[in-house]
């Protein structure tokens, strides 16, 4: 299949293929993710309806946003670690292909007719998915001759094009016979998804760049041997602890889904607090780091309510949205397709107006786009008031979701590009390579705050927690851009 997106490069002289102009490697990795997106998303946009579905588990919405709310959290919680696979262990290429065969096992189980194996399923996607994150994306890089490849921006643009038609396809087909046919059969779809993946991935390991078979920082037998140790006393820990609660019968879900959610919370501060504490690093990067712990903060807002797309806002609309166009009904899950296809269409329009905008000198700066960003988020929200208010007992207008989806994609466009830019350029050279993981924390934290709040009675389908949640994130936006000159002083060079 990814051969029949190549093209001869006409740049380059014998045989050789390209991927429109771009090293030939880029389609295995394009292909690889398109699928392991296409996976991920049609199981995410139906985990929060199988979850409350009489046919499904039957959980109340509150413990199915927490549910959902744990894995999204634990995801992109492994990613650090993933990197570290990649990084100290097996290496780039083979943590991919083992991590797409544990997606891919997670999406069987979860099609097993069994309520007994549905968490562990979900489990292993999630671990899956986190090994997975880090390493693809460092693969990429690998193809390219250094930051200063020309093509280099390109191609990370053609490998985000792959991840939002993975996530645009995915409800469409998987939520479809979810809903439709059976919910898990829509799970085995999304096994099927990634076993495509992983096997044009594997058929074409052969174009990949030489750095990606090799590990950079191999583990010494000591270090082994001692990381080993420790997470065979962890190990241990968790089965005593967990084997002591349900022998004395008092577990229930709470007990395995908010230490999670304690850790998805507790990891990223610590992470920050560490590398705000080094006493390797410089003035200049000390400084920096407490610039970049107001981005964090903001993000970890920002990723809270937004991730709310799949689940308060999914049970929402199965309950209270009229999925009727002109006498045709839909499923509730392809609202889940609305996000990846206007970051399709906006993703240009954002890059065009930030260039034209440079161009006169009046581009807004990363605190202002961050600010923007948040308030966006917060507006959706507000905007989420609306049919939460006119719902009552009846269906409301699918439109509303879809302008809730359009001020979230737009402030995602504001804030999220910019924040993986500004993550690297503060980085403290000590931590360059783990920076990226850090980001991805800030999703963690956000879901985590999000889970525990509903595990623990609250309702944040309800017009007040809801109108809550709109003003904090307006008053962050607010307060970032009022500080916006001290944020500046302590970014230094970068803007």
């Amino acid at each position: 299949m990814a051969s029949s997106l190549t093209k001869d490069a006409a740049s380059i002289p014998g045989p050789q293929k390209t991927f429109f102009g771009h090293p030939r490697g880029l389609a295995t990795l394009f292909m690889t993710e398109m699928w392991e997106r296409f996976s991920y998303y049609g199981m995410r946009a139906l985990l929060p309806l199988y979850l409350v579905a009489p046919e499904g588990l039957g959980l109340d919405a509150g413990t199915a946003i927490a549910i959902y709310s744990v894995y999204m959290s634990t995801v992109y919680l492994l990613a650090m670690p993933g990197g570290w696979f990649g990084d100290r262990v097996w290496g780039p290429r083979k943590t991919t292909a083992i991590a797409a065969a544990i997606i891919m096992a997670g999406h069987l189980v979860l099609a097993l007719p069994m309520d007994a194996t549905f968490y562990f399923g979900l489990l292993l996607v999630a671990i899956g998915s986190g090994l997975l994150k880090s390493n693809i994306s460092t693969m990429v890089g690998h193809l390219y001759n250094g930051p200063t490849d020309p093509r280099r921006d390109g191609g990370f643009t053609l490998f985000y094009i792959g991840i939002n038609l993975g996530a645009f396809f995915a409800p469409l087909t998987i939520g479809t016979v979810g809903q439709n046919v059976n919910w898990h059969f829509g799970f085995a779809l999304a096994a099927l998804g990634m076993a495509l993946g992983l096997a044009q991935f594997l058929l074409g390991t052969k174009h990949l760049d030489a750095k990606s078979h090799v590990v950079p920082k191999p583990l010494s037998a000591q270090e082994r041997a001692t990381t080993l140790k420790k997470a065979m006393i962890w190990l241990l820990v968790a089965v005593v602890f967990y084997g002591i609660v349900g022998g004395t019968g008092h577990y229930t879900l709470k007990w395995a889904t908010n230490p999670l959610m304690i850790i998805g919370l507790v990891v990223p501060i610590v992470v920050l607090f560490r590398i705000k504490r080094d006493k390797e690093l410089t003035s200049t990067e000390q400084t920096k780091v407490s610039g970049y712990i107001w981005f964090f903060a903001a993000a970890a807002v920002f990723w809270m309510i937004y991730d709310q797309g799949g689940s308060t806002l999914s049970i929402f609309s199965d309950a209270h949205v009229n999925t009727s166009v002109f006498g045709w009904e839909f499923p509730v899950s392809w609202f889940q397709s609305v996000n990846p296809v206007l970051v399709m269409a906006l993703a240009p329009v954002a890059a065009w107006l930030w260039l034209y905008l440079a161009r006169s000198g009046k581009e807004p700066s990363t605190v202002v786009k961050f600010s923007a960003g948040l308030a966006l988020i917060g507006i959706s929200f507000f905007v989420f008031l609306l049919p939460l208010a006119a719902s009552g007992d009846g269906k409301v207008s699918p439109w509303w979701i879809v302008l809730i989806y359009f001020c979230q994609t737009v402030g995602e466009l504001c804030l999220s590009p910019v924040g993986l830019s500004v993550t690297t350029k503060m980085a403290p050279a000590k931590y360059s390579s783990q920076m990226m993981g850090v980001w991805f924390l800030a999703v963690t934290a956000g879901d985590a705050v999000t889970g525990l709040l509903s595990n623990n009675g609250v309702n944040l389908d309800t017009k007040p927690m809801v109108a809550v949640e709109a003003i904090a994130a307006v008053l962050a936006g607010v307060a970032i851009y009022m500080y916006r000159k001290r944020v500046k002083e302590l970014m230094g060079d970068v803007h």
